[in-house]
């Protein structure tokens, strides 16, 4: 007969073993759409064999991801091929969220349809200005000729059911957030670029202003890899920061993210960290705590961040 203490053990270890595997709670988007509040990055599926990206995605689905984030520069187009081909029986079901770097039209529409055909789609559901990270980026993309000029064509045609970018540079995100009708935003919301940084307040405002849904990245990094540290001695190859693995740290840094008024996260690129995430986000997320954000704060002191303002 199992004593107190035993029964006790063995109902929080069967509560949390139950946690990690249920479905992930999903957040408004736009216009009725709802998407899970963890994202699935492409890079996820990079450098793995096809049976294991679609292994991987169908658990995913399990799961109730339905978000799904790629780009063309991921592995010089591995993520799209292997996501293209693990997505197949569950495209209709999947928020599928596509970007490019080109800046002119013409070069956004060549990419654009390289895209559709890795991916086997003929529309995206979310297609955005990747990575913009200057000023000139912003105005590179708003001049005659720019990209902007075949996203707006592409929301008409229908090619794709909403227009975004993903910022890297605050100012840049400004110019473009008050100078088109965009739709979202997919921005840093890290708390080491957020607390010492000041990255990230600037465009949550600006967006809720413009009525924009906001998509999180980098909710679960640290900061910049230790300088000198080469490539191949850094523990998680497929993420160009460091990463946070430590779990109740890790669900610290998620639960600041989610309480940005944001839609989703998209994890860091490894599918240790993914699964990571999909665990944490599994259990209710609060706001976090004035002695929680406190102990953030100090166990982040250290991070490098990796955007500032």
């Amino acid at each position: 007969m199992l004593n107190r203490r035993e029964w006790v053990l063995g109902t929080v270890a069967a509560q949390a073993a139950a946690g990690a595997q249920a479905a992930l709670p999903k957040r408004k988007f736009k216009d009725g759409v709802e998407l899970s509040v963890i994202g699935f990055g492409g890079i996820v599926v990079t450098a793995m064999p096809q049976s294991e990206a679609d292994r991987r995605v169908a658990a995913a689905m399990d799961r109730g991801v339905n978000y799904y984030d790629v780009a063309p520069s991921y592995a010089a187009g591995e993520a799209e091929k292997q996501l293209g081909i693990a997505l197949k029986p569950y495209r209709k079901r999947v928020f599928l969220a596509e970007k490019t770097q080109k800046r002119d039209a013409r070069g956004a529409q060549e990419e654009f349809e390289e895209s559709l055909r890795r991916l086997h789609t003929d529309y995206f559901d979310l297609y955005q200005f990747h990575a913009v990270g200057s000023m000139e980026d912003a105005e590179k993309i708003l001049a005659p000729g720019g990209a902007a000029e075949f996203f707006t064509k592409l929301k008409k045609e229908g090619k794709v059911r909403y227009i975004g970018f993903s910022a890297h540079h605050a100012g840049a995100a400004l110019r473009l957030m008050d100078a088109l009708p965009l739709d979202s935003v997919l921005f840093p919301v890290n708390f080491a670029a957020w607390d010492k940084g000041g990255f990230g307040p600037q465009i949550l405002a600006k967006a809720k202003q413009k009525g924009m849904a906001r998509l999180a990245l980098k909710a679960m990094a640290l900061g910049q890899w230790p300088k000198g540290l080469p490539r191949d001695q850094r523990k998680y190859r497929k993420c160009w920061y460091e990463p946070i693995d430590d779990r109740s740290l890790a669900q610290l840094a998620l639960r600041f993210t989610l309480g940005q008024e944001i839609t989703s996260a998209i994890p860091p690129g490894d599918e240790r960290l993914f699964d990571l995430a999909m665990d944490l986000a599994a259990a209710p997320l609060p706001k976090l705590s004035a002695a929680e954000m406190a102990d953030l704060r100090t166990r982040t002191a250290k991070a490098d961040p990796i955007f500032r303002a």
